[in-house]
């Protein structure tokens, strides 16, 4: 059975990620994520002037930034390169629409990395962390997370929201500037291509699950490698915008 006729390439990764998004501690507090991590260097005073507006308004330099932001990557990686040694991610998964455990728990590491960069480099609140998950998260996480697969059209669209929101302080991403800016429409030809490469990339891996320690090995050093590549992208490509800079591009 192909991937049509099971579900569509855009519906592959909406159901990874609503998956990923439905295990216990994705949403990230921004208040309390950068109060915890900014109070270990900087007095209360810059810590919520940086929860208030933004950690480059605080006086929090770029590069120091940077380096929280590559602690928490560390960290990630470290936890899902132990998690995809013990579990191989098997192949075909997609045929029957079913996403297995350990590749939600890898998306889990990405959505959870995603929004600490996103908060570190000047970002709103991307998700109520009690409300119920509404369809612009997804659009937005699709395009953040498109930038760590590499997609050139996602890197665009997150540098068109984010000069808009330059513009103005908020707490929390305005539903506006996903309708005014061609956010939908963009965000499920990225969901499609995102898709495609999950199911190439899964099929890969599957193969490894033969040959039970090599293949433990193989999975581990692939992860290691892919979680690596990601997350640098989106990093670089957040630490660049007038959000966390400053300074216009």
């Amino acid at each position: 059975m192909s991937v049509e006729k099971g579900i569509t390439k855009a519906g592959v990764w909406s159901k990874v990620l609503k998956s990923a998004l439905e295990l216990p501690g994705a949403r990230v507090d921004r208040s309390k994520y950068l109060e915890k991590e900014l109070s270990k260097y900087y007095s209360e005073e810059v810590v919520e002037k940086a929860i208030e507006e933004r950690p480059i308004l605080a006086g929090i330099p770029v590069h120091a930034v940077n380096s929280m932001a590559k602690s928490a990557i560390k960290n990630h990686r470290t936890k899902v390169t132990a998690l995809s040694f013990v579990t191989g991610l098997p192949g075909g998964w997609w045929i029957v629409g079913t996403i297995p455990a350990d590749l939600a728990q890898f998306f889990w590491h990405v959505i959870v990395v995603t929004q600490k960069l996103a908060y570190l480099y000047g970002w709103p609140m991307l998700q109520d962390p009690v409300e119920e998950m509404d369809e612009e998260t997804l659009h937005v996480f699709t395009l953040f997370i498109g930038v760590m697969f590499g997609a050139s059209s996602a890197a665009k669209g997150i540098s068109k929201i984010a000069e808009k929101l330059s513009k103005e302080v908020v707490k929390r991403l305005p539903r506006m500037a996903l309708t005014k800016y061609g956010v939908y429409n963009l965000s499920k030809q990225v969901a499609k291509w995102i898709g495609i490469r999950l199911t190439k990339q899964s099929f890969a891996k599957g193969v490894g699950k033969f040959v039970p320690i090599l293949g433990g090995f193989i999975s581990g050093i692939v992860t290691w490698i892919t979680y690596s590549r990601m997350s640098k992208r989106l990093r670089k490509h957040l630490s660049k915008l007038y959000l966390a800079t400053g300074k216009e591009t």
